[in-house]
């Protein structure tokens, strides 16, 4: 038979995982909400346990349940017989992966951690293993066949028991009243704790904001905007905020007037301008920044007056807010005066 393509090779895996994982999902029951409760009712930790591929795997589950609130970590059961084994407390729930359920270095601990007292949550196809019929509660990870075209390398199995765990770790985290604050607190040195850490007040500008009255000239328009450096200025006062003049409205003043430095503030702002709360989370405030296509929000403080003005930090792939680059206007046109 003619080999097939690369790109049919590739569908085949993916399609014999999904199988995988639906067969998975429907065998789903109440092994696993005995699982969760177990953990939930666990006073310490989960020690997460796996060889070889199993253990690649363990460890992406435990990183995953300890960022989301469940306390976790992996011992290598290689390990754990030179010094880890003093790792496990008997208040400690024991996560225990083999597909097959028979992994020697695996069933070598059942002697120790049944002598303790742990209660032991098994990942295996066959519950009818060592690990199987030692464990507390049983979470069925088998598969038909490895997407491996020699059913031999760990493919469906390893993908089973990576998405049994994210269900574990989310399902926990749930029930837990997890925040996006909480996983925060956990990543404070990634981009991602910093966002979800950071508020409007944090990063707002909040000294020498450009103020001007809605009587202001064209002129004293152009001048507050250019001493401000923000690419616009506020219309009012920080208690009664009556509008904003952004550099792209003044440039729309240009293109629609034929004498703009008759205008007026009050004629050129925009009216009821996009305010935030300062204590807003920073990530919010530019989702809907982009969301409006806009660059910069008004911030208000608890009295709700004006407290600083936050700018579009971050920029995602294919959209830039339109940036407040600086406004030139010719000093001709500032000079003119008159109709």
């Amino acid at each position: 038979m003619p080999r097939s393509t690369p790109l049919a090779q590739a569908r085949r895996v993916i399609a014999m995982e999904i199988d995988a994982l639906s067969a998975m999902s429907a065998r789903l029951g109440p092994e696993f909400e005995r699982a969760v409760e177990l953990i939930l009712r666990c006073p310490r930790r989960v020690i997460v346990c796996g060889m070889g591929k199993s253990g690649h795997i363990g460890r992406k589950i435990a990183a995953t349940m300890a960022s989301t609130g469940t306390a976790a970590f992996f011992v290598h059961p290689g390990e754990a017989f030179h010094g880890d084994l003093g790792m496990i407390l008997p208040e400690d729930v024991v996560l225990l992966i083999s597909n097959s359920g028979e992994t020697d270095e695996l069933v070598r601990l059942l002697p120790f951690l049944q002598q303790q007292g742990n209660a032991l949550v098994a990942m295996t196809g066959r519950a009818d293993s060592a690990i199987g019929r030692a464990a507390d509660v049983v979470l069925d990870i088998g598969v038909e066949c490895e997407a491996c075209s020699n059913n031999l390398a760990p493919t469906s199995s390893t993908t089973a028991t990576l998405v049994m765990g994210d269900a574990l770790a989310v399902t926990l985290s749930v029930l837990k009243g997890f925040r996006p604050e909480d996983f925060a607190r956990f990543h404070p040195g990634g981009s991602l704790g910093r966002r979800l850490l950071t508020r409007v007040s944090d990063v707002m500008q909040r000294e020498r904001l450009p103020f001007c009255a809605e009587s202001a000239s064209f002129r004293e328009v152009v001048q507050a905007i250019t001493r401000g450096r923000l690419g616009l200025v506020l219309v009012g006062t920080p208690a009664a905020l009556a509008g904003i003049i952004t550099d792209g409205d003044i440039r729309r003043a240009f293109e629609r007037h034929a004498n703009p430095m008759n205008l007026t503030a009050a004629d050129i702002m925009s009216a009821r301008p996009r305010t935030v709360d300062a204590d807003t989370r920073l990530a919010e405030a530019e989702s809907w920044m982009r969301e409006l296509r806009i660059h910069a929000l008004v911030a208000l403080d608890a009295r709700q007056q004006v407290c600083g003005v936050v700018q579009l930090l971050s920029q995602e792939p294919g959209w830039s807010a339109p940036a407040p680059a600086p406004l030139t206007v010719p000093d001709s046109a500032l000079e003119t005066s008159g109709p």
